[in-house]
Formats: C-alpha cells, structure tokens, sequence
C-alpha cells in the first residue's frame, strides 16, 4: 500500500547513487530515474543537485526524506497491527548487529524466529556498534543489537545477555607467560585488538582507565575489524589478543588458544538491543521479545 516512489527516493537519498538504489530495489536504473522524476514533477521542486557523475540533496530532497521516512515507518507499523487483527506476523524486520553478536550469538536465534514467524522477512546488517548505531539513527534499520558501553541519548537500550571479554594467546607462542599477569604488565605484551568503534575495544579501554593505563601507552601491533581476524593472527604470531569468550568456547575446549588472566580487571559487558526513541513496538517488539525469552539457550 506504501507509495513506492517514496521507497525509492529514500534509497537514492541514502546511497546518493541511481546505481546502487537500482541493485538494492532490483529495479532497472531508468525506472529509478522515471520515480524521481515524477517526484519532482508531483512537488514542482528539484530533489538532487547533479555534479557530473556526483548527487547531492537539495533543501527540498532534504525535507522530503525527513518526512518518507516517518512515512514509510507508520506504513510499516499500519501493515504490522492490521495483520494482527487476524493473528499474523508479516512484514519485514531490518536487523543491525555488532560483529560479535552477528558471528557468535544471532545465528541460532534467526533461524528459530524464521520457523516461527515464517511470514516476517528478515534481513541483517552487520558492522561495528557505532555502525549499528548510525544505521538506526539514518533508519536504515528497525533494530540494533550492539555490545559497547557508549550510550546515545536519542537511543534506547534494553539489556539482552551478559558477555565477558578474555585475553588469549597461541599455546604455540614464544610469548613466554604465565596464567596470571598483572595490568601494569600489558605495555610489554604484543597486542593485537578490535578496531575502533568497536563495543570491543570500548569495554578494553574502559577497563585499561580503571587502573590509569591509556591504549596509547600499549604495544599494539594492529587492529582489525573482526574476531575471527584476531583469531586468524593469533594462531600465526606471537601476540596476544581481546575477544569475547563466547566466539572462542569451541577453541579453547580444543586448546587452540590460552586464557591469561588479568588480575584485578574484569571486562564484562551486556549486549544490548537499541532502538530509536518513541520508535518502540512493531516486529522489532516481537524480536525483542522471543530474544530475551530464548537468551538462556544462547
């Protein structure tokens, strides 16, 4: 029922490209341009400034993509509660998740949700928290699940399942270390961390502040933009890496890897569900929900 010319004008505003609007739409890219088109015939205003092969959005497309995107969420909404009425769940869910939560937790959880509301299309984004978060603020997404401690106040957050983050090295390396190492010991030891913007690094850094010990004054040999980069690396140097426990269970019962313990610095963290604010309810309400009631199984 929704005004489809108005999905695609938000597609093109997002991207700010005919081309890539066309291959998320799977619609030609003459079809696009006859969409716009119309648009700018229908409001007697010019949506995009074109600079050679560049667009950009004029004060009109400006104001037209603040007010399709509050349109084509109360569409979305209507087509969810009018569905309800006769006990159906249809209508498409947008999932963002942090890398972690989309590599280590999500996969089971997805594919119990799909049995049971089969109707419901399901699609995920996937990048680091901060990520995530920008793609929920640019509604580009209906729901975030993120693992830092930074909180956005334009955001809501809702506690979904503890993590721990541990240190773990090669039980291959040269690095020649005890079980237990103290905080004040960090600046010796080779490191290999998550990248920035990543809940990861967020909940090191914090618990690096706790004993005055700041991530510049760390041996850090890279950082790279995924959990299984830093396992990869591991198992080849001699270094030592930040990851969270539940990506690593399988491999540490296979004594792939070593946990040091690092006394007197716990790096705990929840992950969280993140919303935008008044933007409760809908499917990503039903998401929320079957997640926090199936969380003792993930």
């Amino acid at each position: 029922m929704s005004d489809f010319r108005l999905k695609v004008f938000q597609h093109v505003a997002k991207n700010l490209s005919f081309t890539k609007a066309s291959q998320e739409l799977f619609i030609s890219q003459p079809a696009i341009t006859k969409h716009i088109q119309e648009l700018e015939s229908t409001y007697q205003v010019r949506l995009f400034d074109r600079l050679g092969n560049k667009i950009t959005l004029t004060e009109a497309g400006k104001l037209l993509l603040q007010h399709s995107e509050r349109i084509l969420d109360d569409y979305k909404r209507l087509a969810y509660e009018m569905n309800l009425l006769h006990n159906a769940y249809t209508g498409e869910l947008r999932l963002g998740a942090s890398t972690t939560i989309a590599q280590y937790v999500l996969p089971p959880l997805l594919g119990s949700f799909i049995e049971k509301f089969p109707q419901v299309k399901l699609s995920l984004f996937n990048g680091n928290s901060r990520d995530v978060e920008t793609a929920l603020q640019e509604h580009r997404i209906d729901l975030g699940l993120v693992e830092g401690i930074v909180r956005l106040p334009q955001l809501k957050y809702t506690d979904f399942l503890d993590d721990e983050l541990v240190a773990i090295v090669n039980p291959g390396s040269k690095l020649r270390m005890a079980d237990e190492i103290l905080p004040q010991d960090l600046p010796n030891i080779p490191l290999v961390l998550r990248e920035r913007g990543s809940g990861t690094l967020d909940v090191f850094e914090k618990a690096l502040q706790q004993h005055e010990l700041r991530l510049s004054a760390l041996n850090v040999l890279l950082y790279l933009g995924s959990t299984e980069s830093i396992k990869l690396f591991l198992s080849n140097s001699d270094c030592m890496g930040i990851v969270s426990v539940r990506s690593v269970s399988r491999e540490l019962m296979a004594g792939m890897y070593r946990v040091i313990d690092i006394k007197g610095m716990p790096m705990q963290r929840t992950f969280s569900f993140a919303q935008m604010q008044g933007q409760e309810g809908g499917l990503a309400q039903v998401f929320m929900q079957y997640a926090l009631l199936h969380n003792k199984k993930l």
